[in-house]
């Protein structure tokens, strides 16, 4: 059963999915056309199975929907106004200091 997440909930889910450069990539290819898993790895350069995993998150964020298609299964962004988010965010002008880090920040740094 579906439900709509509310205002907090949605924003900690879109931040998680953006925590990992490889779910960005997704995102980003997604938010050009929906696409199938082995052309989605191809395009941004990692295993199908490192994918998979990444997709299953985007799902469970609740970003990405799976559309069934045949034998094959097509992914796409689970709404159009998540493109014109990711583009919105995509200009958005970030202030950086760049000997500071976040206070989650792991042994890589933040940012």
């Amino acid at each position: 059963m579906l439900t709509v997440a509310s205002d907090i909930e949605m924003l900690a889910r879109f931040g998680r999915a953006l925590a990992d450069p490889i779910r960005c990539r997704i995102l980003l290819a997604l938010r050009e056309a929906p696409a199938y898993p082995s052309d989605l790895a191809e395009t941004i350069g990692v295993s199908r199975t490192r994918l998979s995993n990444h997709l299953a998150c985007l799902r469970d964020c609740g970003l990405v929907v799976a559309a069934p298609d045949g034998r094959r299964t097509r992914y796409e962004l689970a709404d159009d106004r998540l493109g014109h988010a990711l583009d919105a965010l995509r200009q958005a002008v970030l202030a950086v200091e760049h000997d500071k880090t976040c206070p989650d920040a792991d042994a890589k740094g933040c940012c």
